[in-house]
């Protein structure tokens, strides 16, 4: 086993790694830039080593500076977390190289997967359902003969895309050359890659992804689906596990069909594959490789540390649990808080003033942040993850409304408002959504309020 590893990313994942290395007996290095001097899991590591500015790409995104405080501080392993360059292959070679495990999958698997055309590809290779789509388009025209082949209404999509940058629907040919043009506009500047794609564009799909866990000896497992539907942009806000879209043969069958696909991938160390379902019907998405932020409601649903068992996987350790003795129990269900204005999604950086977490039995909080700590504007907008649990789905929303009002963050605007609302809603309470609900809903609000 590992004995210190490097955190090379910032806020509550962070914190969330440094807990399970501790719990683990690994010391912990946490690389910071200088705004997050005094951040929570910098202030509870073994040590830390500053890597740069403010910006991340002077700091986060600094593959030599990261590496150079991993070989300071003498750490065996680097955690990348999510965001910045967790799903860079270039960087986990790059430690590879230098004698330092990266813990997450291959460097070969992450590029492989990385580009959305190839992963494409590779899903329906190893027996996974894809939407109707193209291959890489190299401009307008291309564009436009594929939509054709399609149909309208598609969705170009960045190749080297994710959450949820890089993509615009068109409707039909007028609109299709301006959204080309935004896409690759948008990729070019959050990728480094302007290379695009498109799918055909589903009307009322549900985003329904599975949690998978493989090891080196050819062992996988998965921890059920999770229900991201609940989105704003393209960005998930709420999350929920199991979905209440799905019956229990639907689920054996997404697990089952999930886990084959990676086993034939050769996969290993934790991911995600993310799908679209509509009409009884699912089609792969996209993978992800590495934890996702969403990754508590199945650790709180099957009692399954997620993060531990991605750290034992990098050191070798064939898994610790098999399928059959995975046994999920009730529902969860995760909201995102953000620092932003809950009307219009702007960010709201400052100091928290006042803070205070809800608690009681099966409430879980994930945060880096504390009374008199300042948000600062320079990255995600994320200051809390609140995760709670119930033995039914109805026994879970009454609990959620409960924390809800509970939870107190002074000082600076968040998404609590709107969390309070769209969880209270009948659609929501009788698990009628779907990825585009959450933008009707906040549409029609406007429209009422504008009468």
């Amino acid at each position: 086993m590992f004995d210190k590893i490097l955190i090379a990313t910032r806020g509550e994942i962070a914190l969330r790694i440094h807990r399970a290395c501790r719990e683990m007996g690994i010391k912990t290095v946490a690389a910071h830039s200088t705004v997050d001097a005094d951040a929570m899991h910098v202030k509870l590591a073994d040590e830390s080593v500053c890597i740069g500015p403010a910006a991340a790409v002077d700091s986060y995104l600094n593959k030599a500076n990261i590496i150079a405080a991993a070989m300071l501080t003498g750490a065996d392993a680097i955690h990348p977390g999510y965001g910045f360059l967790a799903e860079n292959a270039d960087f986990a070679e790059m430690v590879e190289a230098h004698g330092i495990k990266f813990i997450g999958p291959k460097p070969q698997m992450i590029r492989q997967m990385g580009d959305k055309i190839n992963a494409r590809r590779l899903a329906q290779e190893a027996g996974l359902p894809i939407i109707p789509g193209s291959a890489l388009l190299h401009n307008v025209d291309e564009a436009l003969k594929s939509a054709r082949q399609i149909g309208y209404p598609v969705l170009v999509k960045a190749a080297a895309g994710g959450g949820g940058k890089g993509m615009r629907l068109a409707h039909n040919e007028k609109e299709l050359p301006q959204a080309f043009t935004l896409a690759q506009n948008e990729a070019r500047k959050a990728f480094g890659n302007p290379d695009l794609y498109m799918e055909k564009y589903l009307e009322t799909p549900r985003h329904i992804e599975v949690q998978i866990l493989a090891d080196d000896q050819g062992n996988v497992i998965h921890l059920g689906e999770r229900d991201c539907s609940i989105q704003r942009n393209n960005q998930k806000i709420i999350e929920e596990t199991p979905s209440p879209a799905l019956n229990a043969e639907q689920r054996e069958t997404l697990g089952r069909m999930t886990v084959s696909a990676i086993k034939k991938l050769g996969y290993t160390n934790v991911g995600t594959v993310e799908y679209l379902y509509q009409n009884g019907q699912f089609y792969f998405m996209e993978m992800n490789t590495r934890v996702q932020v969403e990754h508590p409601i199945s650790e709180m649903l099957y009692t399954f540390d997620i993060v531990r068992e991605q750290i034992q996987l990098a050191a070798g350790l064939p898994l610790s649990v098999k399928q059959e003795n995975l046994r999920p129990q009730g529902h969860v269900i995760e909201c995102r808080i953000n620092a932003e204005d809950p009307t219009n999604f702007r960010p709201c950086p400052g100091k928290i003033t006042g803070w205070h977490v809800p608690g009681g039995l099966s409430v879980r909080v994930d945060s880096g942040m504390y009374a008199g700590c300042v948000v600062p504007p320079n990255y995600d907008s994320l200051v809390a993850k609140l995760i709670v649990a119930g033995r039914t789905r109805n026994g879970m929303l009454l609990r959620l409304k409960r924390a809800l009002g509970e939870f107190v963050i002074e000082g600076v605007q968040t998404t609590i408002p709107l969390l309070q609302e769209v969880t209270q809603t009948s659609d929501f309470v009788d698990g009628r959504y779907h990825n585009h609900w959450l933008q009707e809903f906040l549409d029609s609000k406007k429209q009422n309020n504008n009468k």
